[in-house]
């Protein structure tokens, strides 16, 4: 119960400062933050963070198919599954002619 009164006693007060600020404030923090987000290094920042979290979720989907054996897919995948819907339905899987 604790946790909530101070939530919302910080929810009253941010709300209350907020309007205090106006809206020439918002709209120099708004400003400030569209020429930080813009600039050329963090442009180059978020580009290095996005590569390495690529990498890094590539090495934990290569472990993650290396433990879990189901979660790998092969290149026999899409020729069982073809051959499945041929077989449940009468018509033949897609890719075939």
């Amino acid at each position: 119960m604790r946790y909530k009164a101070m939530f919302a006693t910080g929810l009253a007060v941010g709300y209350v400062l907020g309007t205090r600020a106006g809206r020439e404030r918002y709209e120099q923090i708004k400003r400030f933050t569209q020429r930080f987000a813009d600039s050329p290094t963090v442009q180059e920042a978020a580009g290095l963070v996005g590569a390495q979290a690529s990498k890094v979720a590539g090495k934990a989907k290569d472990l993650a198919g290396d433990k879990v054996p189901f979660l790998k897919r092969t290149d026999t995948w899409e020729s069982d599954r073809t051959d499945r819907v041929g077989a449940a339905t009468g018509w033949p899987g897609p890719g075939t002619d």
